[in-house]
């Protein structure tokens, strides 16, 4: 690949620095996958500059105005504190003819819109677990056909947020109490779904026409108690000493039932098609032991760090990281964005 200037955006707080040296493991995970991005960038000879937002976009104007950069790597995972509002950052850049890496602007409306991602799911016949949404300020009213245990979580926050041991309920006094619990700690409407047990696969996708499946990828809960429910919580995804401690890890998901491995790949594509993605994405699913599969959600830019699952699974592929930087840059430049074609 040529040389190119490339612009990284990312949050004003994670510009990351030149080096590791000096910082805690602590610290260095708040800014990894800038760190990642931007020494990759680096390393193969491109031009780099990071533009820090958090909620002014005259910042990136000028940016891309003084730099004039070939692309730009989109790291936003928010815009002022909202997380479905990166999708307007890329429409931005859209209306300033810019080429970006990673997923369109519908894409991420539709993906990041957990119910309206799995009404699309449900209408093209994609296994995805029976919900239903508690709207914010409004008084919680049960529908008849429940099955216990049931699944509580945010409908738009991501990252795990809320998620905990007691997102599992198994009643309805739980029930009730962990949506209200949601309503007020994150300030969004409560979606509540079938808990399926079984193991916690991902599998990543890229490409725009043509698409490239990455082999599944698992989240292997270790050791934790027989009476704890397996699911990502806030801990199990970010708390390194808890992880530690419980052995907990991802790896390739091995000795898969027959055939799921295909299932999981197929659905993937589907998934990414039906919610019109673009560059890169993660799905994850629950597969049962009986090898039923469902998917969860669709994850539209997922974690580039060189240390989480998309990335591993790519070097799994035969896909070095630098490589995999490198994919995603030629994705985003050969991208029909509407005003290519107009």
């Amino acid at each position: 690949m040529k040389k190119l200037r490339v612009l990284v955006t990312v949050h004003e707080t994670l510009i990351p620095p030149e080096s590791t040296e000096g910082y805690t493991e602590q610290e260095i995970d708040e800014w990894r996958t800038e760190f990642d991005i931007v020494s990759t960038l680096k390393r193969a000879g491109h031009h780099v500059q990071c533009v820090g937002i958090i909620d002014r976009l005259g910042d990136l104007r000028a940016a891309i105005s003084d730099g004039k950069p070939d692309i730009v790597f989109n790291l936003l995972e928010e815009f002022d504190g909202i997380v479905s509002h990166d999708q307007h950052v890329v429409s931005y850049l859209e209306l300033l003819r810019q080429p970006y890496t990673g997923c369109n602007p519908r894409g991420l409306m539709l993906s990041r819109d957990k119910v309206l991602s799995k009404q699309l799911l449900s209408f093209h016949r994609i296994p995805t677990p029976h919900f239903h949404l508690f709207p914010r300020q409004r008084k919680v009213q049960l529908p008849k056909k429940l099955r216990y245990p049931l699944f509580v979580k945010s409908a738009t926050d991501d990252a795990s947020l809320g998620i905990a041991q007691a997102s599992v309920v198994a009643d309805t006094a739980s029930l009730i109490d962990r949506v209200g619990f949601i309503h007020e700690q994150t300030g969004s409407d409560a979606l509540v779904e079938e808990y399926i047990e079984g193991r916690e696969v991902y599998v990543g996708v890229y490409g725009n026409e043509r698409l490239a499946v990455l082999p599944p990828w698992e989240l292997n809960f270790g050791n934790l108690p027989a009476d704890q429910a397996t699911i990502a919580t806030r801990k199990v995804k970010w708390d390194r000493k808890y992880q530690r401690r419980h052995g907990i890890a991802t790896c390739r998901a091995e000795s898969l039932p027959d055939g799921v491995t295909e299932r999981l790949q197929h659905l993937a594509k589907r998934i990414y098609r039906a919610l019109h993605l673009s560059g890169y994405a993660r799905m994850d699913f629950r597969v049962r032991p009986d090898g039923s599969v469902f998917v969860l959600e669709a994850n539209a830019n997922p974690n580039l760090a060189a240390t989480e699952d998309f990335a591993k699974s790519a070097i799994a592929a035969g896909l070095s990281y630098p490589q995999l930087v490198s994919r995603l840059i030629a994705l985003g430049l050969g991208y029909q964005a509407a005003w290519r074609l107009a």
